[in-house]
């Protein structure tokens, strides 16, 4: 499958702090890739390189076919979106007018606008002064700014960081869907369950290292103990080796009607990096 990001050997240093080392990936075409990690782990940093924002110390850069030296070019940036921390709107315009001047600045149609806003659950907002909005509200109006010119490719910073879990799950289905028609996506995010539901493909960055990298699922079976863990009826909460030893005393139980609940260990993307790391995602 074609890579649209492809990073080989990637380093930032800020004054003699090094903030990325020799770090390597790739994004698939048509895949929701993240990059996981707290703050400070270089995940911004990271999509800063990649749209152009900063430099690169060192390491070989490719972003749809371009070289990093292309990244601020007119050609690079129409096929792209992003939401970061340094995405802005026009406060005292409406959510249409700012979305109207970005359509003409991506030569996207005004149609677009109102499909845009759908996808963000802001179709009735399209007339409120963006000053008047809430912190969640702007949100979403800046990934309607980075999806209005459907570019083939979307950087999203903590895309639903200030979302309550309503436009949050609302968001998903939305970055799902664009997704299905074509687009790929890099996110970053400290939220384990947004990155296991949408993400095809997961990196945990800690200290700008890449500390592990695979699918959300083969990672937890990879980290999982696969033992079994049981509640019963009576309300006991049990843990047993995944051994045909415990399979007997198991099938005996479930024929005596003794368990209530029963599943084998799968630990979450935040114990896994809890694990490899010893910090908490937060």
């Amino acid at each position: 499958m074609e890579n649209v990001v492809q990073v080989n050997g990637l380093r930032k240093v800020f004054h003699e702090n090094i903030a990325m080392d020799d770090v390597h990936f790739n994004v698939k075409k048509g895949e929701i890739f993240g990059l996981l990690g707290p703050s400070g782990s270089g995940k911004t940093t990271t999509i800063k390189i990649l749209t152009g924002e900063l430099k690169p110390s060192s390491g070989d850069i490719e972003v749809l076919g371009m070289k990093s030296d292309m990244f601020q070019t007119a050609s690079f940036q129409s096929q792209i979106g992003i939401l970061s921390d340094n995405s802005a709107l026009y406060e005292r315009l409406t959510v249409y007018d700012n979305l109207k001047l970005f359509c003409k600045l991506y030569s996207a149609p005004l149609q677009q606008i109102a499909v845009t806003l759908r996808e963000v659950n802001m179709e009735k907002e399209g007339g409120k002064v963006v000053s008047k909005l809430s912190k969640g509200m702007k949100q979403r109006v800046l990934l309607a700014k980075a999806l209005i010119h459907q570019p083939k490719l979307v950087f999203l910073d903590e895309p639903t960081s200030a979302l309550d879990p309503g436009n949050a799950a609302y968001i998903h289905r939305g970055l799902q869907k664009l997704n299905e028609a074509g687009t790929t996506i890099l996110l970053t995010t400290h939220n384990m369950e947004e990155a296991t539901e949408l993400c095809d493909r997961v990196a945990f960055l800690d200290q700008g290292k890449i500390q592990e990298m695979d699918n959300p699922d083969a990672l937890r079976y990879k980290y999982s103990t696969h033992n079994f863990h049981i509640e019963t009826v009576e309300g006991k909460k049990l843990v047993m080796i995944n051994d045909v030893k415990s399979a007997d005393k198991i099938g005996q139980m479930i024929a005596d009607g003794q368990v209530k609940t029963m599943h084998t260990d799968h630990p979450t993307l935040g114990q896994i990096f809890l694990k490899l790391t010893g910090k908490e995602l937060v």
